[in-house]
């Protein structure tokens, strides 16, 4: 898809920090979570609620009452008039959202649109299915996140195996997997510089997690929760997860909870919202694409060629890269076919380090890609993040 008319108030968007999985925010109600975060967002940015026509909701994991989703979301955060969808494309969910919203956007059915995004991978469901043919008539069961983590109907195969598939073809070894790991925690280190200035310039927080009543403060999460400390040293120790493969528990990403936010909306009223009205801030393209049976990393190639051709770019015009890397592979495959260098992507790190909450997880490296453009004085931006299914989106912004 390739948008002519569809703009992102510069600043209108948020994101809390990620905690990974288990930890402070694993008792949090997700959409609860997110219409505290998102009614303070709009607060702090003068933002009435009633600014949208609509509200998009991407989620993976469900939620006790999320069928009600959109509506229930906007009623929470003070839009009761207002509703909308709720879209899940597994890792792919935030760059699906931006789609669909942007769709609205430049067709004309809408005139603004709160996007979030949002997933709580820590104490999911474990979902029964009944089935009357079973013996006795005992019925399925799955655990929905771990489960599926770690098997794929189609491909038969767990997530960590179509990262071993792209190393073995490719002929990508446990070191270089290594060294990717530490560049990229280097640069999450840039990230905290100054008090984590980079952070707060987008990032809702400190977020204070309320227990069930909604009356008691139980945790106050100032940051990224759960971020291993990685050294060339620990991560030499660490064995291959799968016999005979290269993947270690340190070339890939964790699961995690969170949520983040953006505003699509019109240039006129992206001008009206923003923090800054001399920056415009430009969704240009959304590319998809898919790999072959197993081989999940190599989407992100595809995704990325399609979303620059559509936006009428190439590689060589961005000024700056953000992926979506559950492993390593990710990226040295992409700078091994593209010939971008990894020191010139993922600045202030990735998903890779700070990790993945799936649904919001793309649309947090959209919105740093965003704010690393403007600190670079403008220019195209491209995102591209694999998903489940061997699939892949990406996404084109341009910062003026």
């Amino acid at each position: 898809m390739q948008f002519q008319n569809v703009f992102i108030p510069y600043g209108g968007y948020w994101s809390t920090p990620f905690a990974r999985w288990q930890g402070n925010l694993s008792n949090a109600h997700p959409l609860a979570l997110a219409a505290d975060t998102a009614t303070r967002a709009l607060k702090e940015r003068k933002i009435a609620p009633d600014t949208f026509d609509a509200l998009f909701l991407g989620m993976t994991v469900p939620q006790r009452h999320s069928f009600y989703g959109a509506p229930w979301l906007a009623a929470l955060i003070g839009a009761p008039g207002v509703t909308g969808p709720v879209l899940s494309q597994a890792c792919a969910t935030s760059a699906r959202v931006l789609a669909s919203a942007a769709a609205e956007i430049e067709t004309g059915m809408s005139q603004a649109i709160l996007g979030v995004t949002l997933d709580r991978c820590s104490n999911g469901p474990h979902v029964y299915y009944p089935n009357p043919l079973g013996p006795g008539g005992k019925g399925d069961a799955e655990d929905w996140v771990w489960d599926n983590f770690n098997f794929d109907p189609y491909a038969k195969n767990a997530m960590i195996q179509t990262a071993e598939n792209v190393a073995r073809e490719c002929g990508i070894t446990k070191e270089q997997q290594d060294e990717m790991m530490l560049l990229r925690y280097a640069q999450y280190q840039d990230a905290l510089k100054d008090d984590a200035a980079f952070h707060r310039r987008y990032m809702v927080t400190p977020l204070e997690v309320m227990d069930a009543s909604g009356r008691k403060v139980v945790a106050t999460v100032k940051d990224d929760e759960g971020v291993f400390p990685t050294t060339r040293e620990g991560l030499a120790k660490l064995k291959p997860v799968l016999e005979g493969g290269s993947v270690t528990y340190g070339g890939q990403t964790f699961p995690a909870d969170g949520n983040a936010a953006v505003i699509l909306t019109t240039r006129e009223k992206a001008r009206a919202l923003s923090r800054d009205a001399n920056i415009a801030v430009q969704l240009r393209a959304i590319g998809s694409a898919r790999a072959q049976k197993g081989f999940m990393a190599q989407a992100v190639v595809p995704a990325a060629q399609n979303a620059l051709a559509r936006a009428g770019v190439t590689i060589g015009d961005v000024r700056a890269i953000k992926t979506h890397n559950p492993f390593a592979v990710n990226d040295i495959y992409f700078c091994a076919q593209t010939g971008v260098k990894p020191e010139a992507m993922n600045h202030y790190g990735s998903s890779l380090i700070f990790g993945h909450p799936q649904g919001p997880t793309g649309l947090r490296l959209i919105i740093e890609l965003i704010e690393e453009l403007t600190l670079l004085g403008g220019g195209y931006g491209l995102f591209t993040g694999c998903a489940a299914g061997d699939t892949a989106m990406a996404c084109v912004v341009l910062v003026q």
